[in-house]
């Protein structure tokens, strides 16, 4: 079976539509998450991580002290297919996920207290 390999004009679309913190670079769409140091990163780290395998599509990850960099893009297809957005809206609801906006039961990590922060939201 063939896959959609989308253009750079519908990749560019898509990005502004759909994905407004991620962008397109070299052939790969691209989302930078900023942690809260060390510990943090291992946790997005492990999440991305669990999500790829689950999917069977697997992201290049550039790791830091304080940020972790997704890189995504269908070697096989030699494009970006629906496999990177499908993995890519996965991987922004997980990782992107604040309970404490929610109004539910779960409060969230307290980010006012530097002990527990963790992830630096973009909203």
């Amino acid at each position: 079976m063939t896959e959609y390999i989308y253009s750079s004009e519908e990749i560019q679309a898509k990005l502004d539509s759909e994905f407004p913190n991620w962008y397109y670079e070299d052939g790969w769409i691209r989302r930078k998450f900023k942690t809260s140091g060390w510990k943090s990163t291992l946790m997005v780290v492990n999440t991305i991580g669990h999500l790829a395998e689950a999917a069977w599509h697997h992201p290049d990850l550039t790791v830091s002290y304080a940020f972790v960099i997704v890189k995504l893009s269908t070697h096989t297809a030699k494009g970006i297919t629906n496999k990177d957005w499908e993995l890519a809206k996965k991987i922004e609801e997980v990782v992107s996920w604040q309970p404490g906006k929610l109004n539910g039961a779960l409060e969230g990590t307290p980010n006012e207290d530097v002990r527990f922060k963790y992830i630096k939201y973009d909203d």
